[in-house]
């Protein structure tokens, strides 16, 4: 299979560290508590529908989408609700939380929880939205925007393809890769289903070279399909990035401020596929994810099927426990996660890896002077000048300067700060720009 296409610009080449690339999905142990979030997603918090002492099962609504960007919540657990309170999240800021002490493992009687994979599409559109919106899905490739409103085409843009990004560019994840190994019809399905609700039938499957399981398996199946096809990308950081996989798709470029649906195009991660076929032909919600827990400081790495709400210490002490030598735990990928402060803290529906690195050579210490030689510029993925950036938030240059040099278009993939040989942390520079910039 030719595999020809990769963004121009920029971007690196980095070790993969896939070492649970061959590991099965296995199911997580259902925690005694689960604590959900009532904001996992882009936009306002979810508005909490239930009380102290309500019993509730699993798929049960636990909070309404409170505005056009926001996503319902579900419990992930049949139980007692304990609490509602403010919780420490990863990050240690205080979120609403809504505790669930488990009693069993009942689901709501109108989810369909068979292997069976079904195969008929009834529903029209706008049915298929509501659906989407019903289940809470968002973003699950780590932005957390509500699904539905990304499926809604605006009045006045027509969208000609459906991009189902299957790339993980990230070192150490593999939760997507086997995600299309072990449900690739599944996913065909959900793409099949987004197209409907779109109005097309163009979807491409994008995979990165270096998955070649999940390659075969949406390839063979993709044949008995209409409308599904699967396109093979060259490896290079960060493929994954939403304008980067549509330049090497398509070969359009996504102007500055613009939304992809105005080049014709819609990207959904496969994780999300996988959500929409299972709300829409099973009734299931998302209250589960599939999530890569590795790093050289993990005792036994694997990829696991966890419910929403579960603690961050809990699926730690299921791979073996967290060790004295481990250095930094790091929620999602080593380049764009973030190091967490709380174990305590509970899965989510953007959790899509957990690392535990000894090896801290993901982070840049002892920073020195920048000495100019341009690195940073020459791997931006978005085309910016990372070091003018930094410069100009350094001596407190104005907005406008930023918005000059387009920090709003960082994708925060964290190329500069890697590749740069004084050891500055670039990025938190360009964070701190497209700060100001929402302020503004």
């Amino acid at each position: 299979m030719v595999k020809e296409y990769m963004f121009p610009m920029g971007g690196i080449h980095l070790k993969k560290y896939k070492i649970t690339t061959d590991c099965p999905i296995i199911d997580a142990k259902i925690p005694d508590i689960v604590t959900i979030p009532v904001k996992q997603h882009i936009g306002s918090p979810a508005k909490t529908l239930v009380s102290k002492g309500d019993k509730v099962k699993v798929g049960t609504l636990l909070a309404d989408a409170d505005g056009i960007v926001s996503s319902d919540v579900h419990s992930s657990v049949s139980g007692e609700v304990i609490k509602i309170e403010d919780l420490p999240s990863s990050s240690g800021y205080e979120e609403k939380m809504i505790s669930i002490k488990t009693e069993g493992d009942e689901w709501e009687a109108s989810i369909d929880k068979s292997d069976k994979i079904i195969q008929e599409i009834n529903l029209s559109p706008e049915e298929i939205i509501a659906k989407i919106r019903e289940g809470g899905i968002v973003g699950m490739g780590g932005a957390g925007y509500p699904t539905p409103i990304k499926t809604a085409v605006p009045e006045g843009k027509k969208v000609e393809l459906l991009i189902v990004n299957g790339i993980e560019c990230e070192p150490f994840l593999t939760a997507d890769d086997r995600l299309m190994v072990e449900h690739a019809e599944e996913i065909i399905m959900g793409a099949r289903v987004i197209n409907r609700a779109l109005g097309i039938q163009n979807a491409i499957i994008a995979i990165d070279e270096n998955k070649p399981k999940a390659i075969e398996a949406l390839t063979t199946l993709s044949k008995r399909y209409v409308g599904v096809n699967v396109k093979v990308c060259r490896t290079k950081y960060p493929q994954g990035g939403e304008k980067q996989l549509i330049r090497a798709i398509t070969g359009r470029e996504l102007p500055s401020g613009k939304l992809p649906v105005d080049i014709g195009c819609i990207v959904q991660n496969v994780g999300t596929v996988f959500a929409v076929y299972e709300m829409v032909l099973k009734n299931k919600p998302l209250f589960e994810r599939i999530v890569t827990v590795s790093g050289d400081g993990c005792r036994h790495p694997g990829n696991y099927r966890v419910r929403i709400g579960t603690p961050i210490s809990s699926l730690i002490e299921e791979t073996g426990g967290l060790s004295d030598d481990v250095n930094k735990i790091i929620i999602g990928g080593p380049m764009m996660g973030n190091a967490i402060v709380n174990t305590s803290a509970p899965v989510t529906k953007l959790t899509s890896g957990i690392l535990l690195l000894k090896d801290d050579s993901f982070s840049k210490k002892e920073a020195s002077a920048c000495i100019r030689c341009g690195k940073c510029a020459l791997v931006c993925p978005a085309g910016l000048r990372p070091y003018a950036i930094k410069q100009a938030v350094t001596f407190n240059d104005t907005t406008e300067c930023l918005r000059k040099l387009h920090a709003g278009d960082c994708i925060e993939c964290g190329c500069c700060s890697y590749i740069c040989p004084a050891r500055i942390p670039i990025l938190d520079y360009c964070k701190i720009a497209k700060q100001e910039i929402r302020k503004k």
